[in-house]
């Protein structure tokens, strides 16, 4: 990368993080709770998933 590709990239960034910490609107706790409820149930959909497929794998293994 050149060096003015380089200062563009700073001054872009630097921009961003003025304005990020400028802004004073933020999710609220209604927000919070829906995003954390969303974010357990796919965690939780996952946890099933892999359970489900552990077990029928350990099902179809034979002992005998």
């Amino acid at each position: 990368m050149s060096t003015q590709h380089l200062t563009l990239l700073t001054t872009l960034v630097r921009g961003r993080l003025a304005r990020a910490r400028s802004a004073e609107t933020g999710a609220s706790a209604v927000e919070w709770v829906v995003i954390t409820a969303l974010l357990v149930g796919i965690a939780v959909a996952v946890g099933a998933i892999l359970l489900n497929t552990i077990t029928d794998k350990a099902d179809s293994i034979d002992l005998g």
